[in-house]
């Protein structure tokens, strides 16, 4: 027994030196080094119970142990130790380490290198994906998402509750019949299904133009839900075929895709006469905006339903890149929408009519 406490109060020493090294480097790296730090004692714990056959209890005594002496360093509660036991835990077995943010590189099985994407996001982003995520293929695309967009942490949290893993690249579409490979992955990679309203509450049955209106009086929430590389050109945005003058719901520039992308927002169902539409504006917007330098237009219709049969058909032999997927929104409740008064009610409170 004295033994083995001896060789507990040699292994705190260890990782108080550790620590206090790894803060003398933070000046240089402060994210690398914490992250590599944090995989290293999370490696020593679980090595530590198996060894001496230690429950979780040793964790809570260790909380305690190094805060003696080092109480002006923070980080080490009991919560943040069993964090950095899950983290080793949970990427230790994962053999390709996750070392580009393109592509995976080949590393020894349980080692941690600089170049990894893992040191390459804040703690407190690395304690949310622990926490939401149960596959490291959810993992890995919250991380490069991360990476890509610069998230912050919050952002972070509302795409993880919006399960946009499971969302992203599932709308229907032609793109790979449509475009060059490239191009097709990435728009593919840039559209999801369902998309979600979630900062809108609106009526059940909202008219498109209201939609249109509340969507881009909340642009920067709308922009965050469709997605990194989309500008917003214009809404109700005209244009003239012959005679004729036409408006387009919603307008986007593409700054990856280098692209136009024209959105319709459908209230109803999703019916295939709404591709034929979507059809010719594209073909106008390729003619009367699209530069040279550009690549062809997309279309995106958002309809409040569909079925996957219907648009398998609509979208045979259309030449036009076009997807199509579903959004949803919070609804007003139905007692509240009951309770409320009606424009000629209010009239006749305000103005004494009736």
């Amino acid at each position: 027994m004295l033994e083995e406490m001896e060789s507990y109060s040699n292994w705190i020493k260890q990782l108080k030196e550790k620590i206090h090294k790894a803060q003398l480097k933070a000046a240089l790296s402060v994210n690398t080094q914490l992250i590599l730090l944090y995989w290293e004692i999370g490696e020593s714990i679980v090595q530590k119970q198996i060894e001496n056959q230690w429950g979780s209890k040793i964790v809570e005594k260790m909380a305690n142990d190094l805060k003696t002496g080092m109480s002006e360093i923070t980080g080490f509660s009991r919560s943040n130790l069993f964090a950095m036991r899950k983290f080793y835990l949970f990427y230790k077995d994962s053999n390709h380490a996750l070392t580009s943010e393109n592509e995976l590189v080949q590393q020894p099985v349980g080692q941690l290198s600089q170049e990894s994407i893992l040191c390459r996001i804040p703690w407190g982003h690395h304690v949310l994906i622990l926490n939401k995520c149960a596959t490291l293929e959810q993992a890995e695309f919250y991380l490069k998402q991360t990476i890509e967009s610069n998230w912050s942490r919050n952002v972070l949290g509302f795409q993880m509750t919006s399960n946009l893993f499971d969302r992203q690249g599932k709308s229907q579409n032609n793109f790979k019949l449509t475009l060059p490979k490239t191009l097709s992955d990435l728009a593919n990679e840039s559209l999801k299904d369902p998309y979600k309203f979630d900062f809108l509450t609106l009526e059940q049955n909202v008219q498109e133009l209201e939609l249109e209106k509340n969507l881009t009086e909340n642009i920067t929430k709308f922009l965050l839900e469709l997605g990194k590389g989309f500008a917003f050109v214009g809404r109700q945005y005209p244009i003239i075929v012959g005679k004729k003058e036409r408006k387009i719901d919603l307008l986007f520039y593409h700054t990856r895709m280098h692209c136009y992308v024209v959105v319709d927002l459908k209230t109803g169902d999703f019916e295939p006469e709404f591709v034929g539409k979507m059809n010719f504006y594209l073909s106008a917007i390729d003619d009367l905006l699209k530069m040279d330098e550009d690549k062809p237009s997309i279309g995106i219709i958002l309809c409040k339903s569909k079925d996957s049969i219907d648009v398998e058909y609509a979208l045979r032999d259309i030449k036009k890149p076009l997807g199509i997927s579903e959004f949803t929104f919070n609804e007003l409740p139905k007692k509240l929408k009951v309770n409320m008064p009606t424009v000629s009610e209010l009239e006749s409170q305000l103005f004494g009519k009736t």
